[in-house]
């Protein structure tokens, strides 16, 4: 049986809409950026971010957080 092709963008909404039906909002989002790539340089802002601090310095900062957001 030979079907027309339909276009990829109307193939996408479907499957995004079906996606949201059967797992809901917050799983197809999660679903979906397995799928991307994402953007940046993460060793290159790692090495900005953390320059100059220790270990140390840096579990202090997370604790700090931790307790202003407790």
């Amino acid at each position: 049986m030979i079907t027309d092709a339909r276009p990829l963008v109307e193939i996408n909404q479907q499957a995004i809409r079906l996606l949201y039906k059967e797992l809901g909002v917050v799983d197809a989002v999660r679903f979906l950026k397995q799928f991307t790539q994402g953007y940046g340089d993460y060793t290159h802002e790692r090495e900005s971010i953390f320059a100059n601090k220790s270990l140390d310095d840096i579990v202090d900062e997370i604790e700090k957080r931790r307790s202003q957001h407790a």
